[in-house]
């Protein structure tokens, strides 16, 4: 079984549930995934199938893609993702992944790149307190002492300072399916997901 759909965020929005309360939820678009490739062991050295999403001309596409798509068959699409399957013999080139298969499905789990944010400082980065803001003080937004004396003599990795934040993969787990619809391929879950409009975000079943 496949338990992922790759879509697009929509937005956010607000719908009433069945005891008239203000649910906030996120709007996902997740067109029909067309598998693209079987992978197995066999060929490939583990189990996996290839979704595609996203219509796109074929005058658009590059010679190496377009020769995997006639290879497999399959119309030229824009995003090409993986899932790992337990049995990738049992689909066949050209069958779809629907949001029909998350009709029963009560949780999910929400992966997106988050927005980019520039470059930060450490208290927007990492929450930091900062110095005092007056009295005559001249530290404020600085990270502060970050190294060591004569020994070791350096900068210790991973250490938290100012630089590129954002555009990181997140991950949210166990965010409630509010409403599927089938006829216009989209799934609303409650709270928000990372990215902004038009991110593309892998669905997968909790």
């Amino acid at each position: 079984m496949i338990n992922a759909i790759y879509g697009k965020k929509i937005g956010m929005t607000q719908i009433f549930n069945e005891d008239d309360r203000v649910v906030p939820v996120t709007v996902i678009q997740a067109e029909p995934n067309t598998i693209c490739q079987v992978k197995t062991k066999d060929s490939d050295g583990y189990e996996a199938v290839q979704l595609g999403f996203g219509a796109i001309k074929e005058k658009k596409v590059n010679k190496p893609m377009a020769g995997h798509f006639a290879k497999q068959g399959t119309a030229p699409t824009r995003y090409l993702r993986e899932v790992r399957v337990e049995n990738a013999g049992e689909y066949k080139v050209g069958d779809q992944q629907t949001v029909a298969a998350f009709a029963e499905t009560k949780k999910v789990d929400v992966t997106g790149t988050s927005k980019g944010k520039g470059f930060a400082g450490v208290m927007k980065r990492y929450g930091f307190r900062g110095g005092p803001g007056g009295h005559g003080a001249h530290f404020h937004r600085a990270p502060g002492s970050v190294g060591q004396c004569a020994t070791p003599s350096r900068v210790f990795k991973g250490l938290k300072l100012p630089g590129h934040m954002g555009v990181d993969t997140v991950t949210v787990k166990n965010l409630e399916v509010v409403r599927i619809d089938e006829e216009q391929n989209l799934i609303l879950v409650k709270g928000a997901i990372p990215g902004g409009k038009n991110g593309v975000v892998r669905v997968r079943m909790a």
